[in-house]
């Protein structure tokens, strides 16, 4: 089923020829295949197979060495996506072009692998995206979250226990694993048929001091939901993400996240320096709606099932905050740091119809079939990267607007009537410092 070797970048950058398109840059490892949370059928178990790095171009392998002189020769454009590991950045304008450091850039071929079993078999879920630093008072209306006009508040469900909201210390192992952790700053997403949970994963062998996890089966709509021995991952309010995953990974590097389940039912934080269960990114990233309706901003839930399941939709003529992961204090994958991955989709596609694996909707040009991704993250030299490309080779579908990055940037990148300044398949820019970009949407 996911036999498929693709090129996956950094969740800022990938690589192409100047002019000359790429065939396998890939993010995370496009999950063409992998059927959406509604529709997987239990008895389907997938596995990632082991990954590999790799430099390529034009469809043919190339050295490190000559992979990293093309790019400081000015051969190659960086264009981009979800995990780094060296090369500089293209010099874009005179004085204020950033060196990007190791978590600005990566080259990853993966390998995937599917198997089907009635009975329950090591299922590996995909890899790579993400980013953090905390403080309360999440940005206005759409949330980061499920529906398209849901309010960025941390009210719901009741757990009983004192303090809530965003800065709210989380009382590990207090609330019952039936309770969605609403009253500590998680936002539910509703649509989805998971009790709110963004995504839950099933390891019935997982211990605390495990190294590995080998055994990972990935619920489906209506499977129960947060049950023993599960990690149970959530979206946060816009411009917030979530703190918690486990040490432990996927034995094949597949990413894991969430609260943990534990043996008795109840949750416990999964990563316990961080206390709260949301924190809001380095900042000084935005969408700008300068459209007639609404367009739904996907960002994969990450580290865990990696669908595209958690929604920034602003109304037209509003701008809000785009969560930009603070990569040195993010989720490390493979030891390389990651950032944040976006599916733009089409205007006037509600989040039930974009911001889920497969959208009956638009089964082609929607979802992990949106026209095309955004790439975000502040790297560990200080700079912000922001990245448009196409979500190829996914997806051929075309959006129906244009984009731009304006502000505090280095470089021009837009994509106008469906061509990029900057690049022929996708442009990064970055910003410096507390500088600030917006990523404009207009016809």
């Amino acid at each position: 089923m996911r036999s498929i070797v693709s090129l996956a970048i950094a969740a800022s950058l990938a690589v192409g020829a100047v002019a000359q398109p790429h065939n396998h840059r890939h993010r995370h490892v496009k999950k063409d295949t992998v059927p959406s949370l509604e529709q997987r059928d239990v008895v389907v178990v997938y596995e990632a197979g082991p990954t590999v790095v790799t430099y390529e171009l034009g469809g043919q392998p190339i050295s490190e060495e000559e992979a990293k002189k093309g790019i400081a020769d000015g051969l190659f454009v960086v264009v981009g996506e979800t995990t780094p590991n060296s090369s500089p950045l293209p010099s874009a304008s005179t004085s204020k072009t950033p060196q990007p450091s190791k978590d600005a850039q990566f080259f990853e071929a993966k390998v995937d692998k599917s198997t089907t079993s009635s009975t329950p078999t090591p299922t590996p879920t995909p890899t790579p995206t993400p980013t953090p630093t905390p403080t309360p008072t999440p940005s206005s209306s759409s949330s980061e979250a499920p529906a398209s006009t849901s309010k960025a508040s941390s009210g719901g469900s009741s757990s009983g226990s004192g303090a809530k909201g965003l800065d709210a210390d989380f009382p590990s192992g207090k609330i019952p694993c039936s309770t969605f952790p609403s009253d500590y700053g998680a936002v539910p997403v509703t649509y989805l048929g998971t009790g709110g949970w963004t995504g839950i994963q099933r390891t019935p062998d997982y211990s605390i001091t495990d190294a590995v996890i080998s055994f990972i089966e990935t619920a489906v709509s209506g499977d129960q939901g947060c049950t023993k021995n599960s990690f149970c991952s959530y979206a946060c309010p816009v411009g917030y993400q979530k703190t918690q995953w486990p040490t432990a990974q996927g034995s094949t590097k597949q990413s894991i996240g969430g609260l943990y389940c534990n043996k008795d039912g109840f949750l416990e934080l999964s990563r316990p320096k961080k206390s709260t269960l949301c924190e809001k990114g380095a900042g000084g990233v935005f969408v700008q709606n300068d459209l007639d309706d609404i367009s739904c901003i996907c960002r994969t839930d990450y580290p865990g099932t990696e669908a595209m399941v958690i929604a920034t939709v602003p109304q037209p003529g509003e701008k809000l905050e785009l969560t930009n992961p603070y990569s040195p204090d993010y989720y490390v994958w493979d030891n390389s740091p990651t950032t944040a991955q976006y599916y733009i989709n089409k205007l006037g596609y509600g989040v039930e119809d974009a911001c889920v694996w497969k959208s009956a909707k638009d089964p082609l040009g929607a979802g992990n079939w949106a026209p095309n991704n955004i790439g975000v993250g502040k790297s560990a030299d200080g700079n912000t990267y922001i990245s448009i490309f196409d979500n190829a080779p996914t997806s051929i579908a075309k959006l129906d607007f244009n984009i731009e990055i304006i502000g505090d940037v280095n470089s021009k990148c837009s994509l106008i009537d469906g061509k990029y300044t900057g690049g022929s398949t996708g442009c990064t820019t970055a910003i410096s410092g507390n500088g600030k970009a917006i990523i404009r949407l207009f016809k």
